[in-house]
């Protein structure tokens, strides 16, 4: 017998990890405080430099960039919990929707006189570029079930011995 062939020892310091149930609402959660600390930043900076129009350009522009991508992680929660098949679809069909509502809306109102759209356009701008570098980060972390867990009562080397 090779030390290889050796049986080891239960280990039960040491467990699997689960897969992760529904990565979105930590992602969302993840991703809200994070892009929010650097609006708080910007926001500050836009009152400093050009006062209260400027920090509430900045404010505007993150609140429209959160809206926009946290409705599809609010989508991607709910719908792949029902059907994880069909969340894929579910994001598609919210994107085509959020990009036509999105740019909709923003033409349809137009620019405020109050808007300040230099601080609208970086803190939106830096707001995209943050939110989904932490949302790949936050969802390169959260673990995947690849196979199907085995029947607990089967054995390891069931069919197969050792000569």
């Amino acid at each position: 017998m090779t030390p290889s062939d050796a049986p080891r020892p239960p280990r039960p310091w040491i467990a699997a990890a689960e897969p992760t149930a529904s990565p979105w609402l930590r992602m969302l959660l993840v991703c809200l405080v994070v892009t929010g600390i650097l609006v708080v930043l910007l926001a500050a900076a836009a009152a400093l430099v050009t006062g209260w129009p400027g920090a509430v350009s900045a404010l505007f522009g993150a609140a429209v960039v959160v809206a926009f991508f946290s409705l599809s992680l609010l989508v991607g929660h709910f719908v792949g919990r029902r059907n994880p098949s069909g969340a894929i679809g579910a994001f598609m069909v919210t994107y085509l929707v959020k990009v036509v509502g999105f740019a909709a809306l923003l033409i349809f109102l137009g620019a405020p006189d109050w808007l300040d759209r230099t601080w609208f356009f970086v803190t939106a701008v830096a707001g995209v570029l943050v939110w989904q570098a932490t949302e790949v980060v936050v969802f390169s972390r959260t673990r995947h079930q690849l196979f199907s867990d085995p029947e607990p009562d089967a054995e390891p080397n069931a069919g197969g011995g050792h000569a």
